[in-house]
């Protein structure tokens, strides 16, 4: 029984959290596990490429993660099988619970350079990325996360392919790669995704992903549409908290958590990344109180997580 299919088992369903490149680092999800965590995390996505060049120092940090962060999957994005053997037997060293292997990021740089998405149109190439993946894997689940087709609906045919790869998992997002993300995601394909598991790979586990709001929206979609649990993504952004299924967090809480997060930063990544990286969280957690959008633009002037540290303290 693999990753997967312990969480059905013990939970139904699942929520996992969708890989955000520049957002949902080791910090981040560190504290989610203490706001309110999904069921399982997905790091940033990593180039396989860069791993195998002498930038490796460059992209290995998105592969970092603690033991708390379990069960955890490392998703990678290329076009050569070659560097993904490579990497994969490096990076099963650390044992994660599960590779995953991007075909669904629409950035039109990624997918002008063949990557990603780009590969829907590749699938002899896509076959031996994932046959390169499963050998270096060993006993470690390989799924895929991908699109419904690249600039038209491929539903049957592409979803046909994957599925007879014998992937553990697949997440699919409800659009085209053309479509980026301009109009709504199309959940009733994900229903035909469904049955085509049912008969081509039974074992096979399906998550849907594509404007999910909330928990209540998520369970409404698994229960309609017959998916095994959902991916969320930008929703988390908006609601950090998103994961606990809460109302309207305190000004103090908000604040703390912040406060958490900066420290986490400081410990984690400071001289690797720029505090600038992390405005984007002061954007998140600091809001829906009276003076928000004043001390949100207060921290944003910040220079250094020290700066903006001392703002917190003086007023918790």
């Amino acid at each position: 029984m693999n990753t997967y299919q312990k969480i059905l088992e013990e939970k139904v369903k699942i929520y996992a959290l969708s890989p955000m490149e520049d957002v949902t680092d080791t910090v981040f999800r560190q504290i989610l596990c203490d706001i309110g965590r999904p069921d399982l995390f997905f790091t940033e996505f990593m180039s396989t490429d860069g791993y195998m060049s002498k930038g490796r120092d460059k992209v290995s940090h998105r592969m970092q993660f603690t033991e708390r962060e379990r069960p955890i999957v490392i998703q990678l994005w290329g076009n050569h099988p070659e560097n993904y053997s490579g990497t994969v037997k490096d990076i099963i060293k650390l044992k994660p619970d599960g590779i995953d292997i991007n075909i669904g990021c629409s950035v039109r740089t990624v997918i002008n350079s063949g990557h990603c998405s780009a590969l829907i149109k590749e699938p002899d190439l896509v076959k031996e990325i994932i046959d390169a993946v499963k050998t270096e894997a060993k006993d470690i689940p390989v799924s895929v996360k991908t699109r419904l087709g690249y600039d038209e609906v491929i539903t049957e045919e592409w979803l046909s392919f994957l599925l007879e790869q014998n992937l553990d998992l697949i997440t699919v997002h409800g659009r085209i790669s053309k479509q980026g993300y301009d109009e709504p995601a199309d959940w009733d394909e994900m229903a035909k995704v469904v049955k085509l598991r049912d008969m081509i790979s039974p074992t096979t586990v399906i998550l849907g992903n594509g404007d999910i709001a909330d928990l209540n929206m998520a369970d409404e979609y698994i229960d309609k549409y017959g998916v095994d649990g959902v991916m969320i993504g930008r929703a988390v952004m908006q609601n950090p908290w998103i994961f606990a299924n809460r109302g309207r967090i305190p000004k103090v809480e908000r604040l703390n958590v912040l406060k958490k997060h900066l420290e986490l930063f400081k410990d984690t990544w400071e001289g690797v990344k720029p505090f600038n990286t992390q405005k984007k969280y002061i954007k998140m957690y600091i809001g829906n109180f009276e003076g928000a959008n004043e001390l949100r633009m207060k921290l944003m002037q910040c220079n250094d997580s020290d700066e903006a540290l001392e703002i917190i303290r003086e007023i918790i």
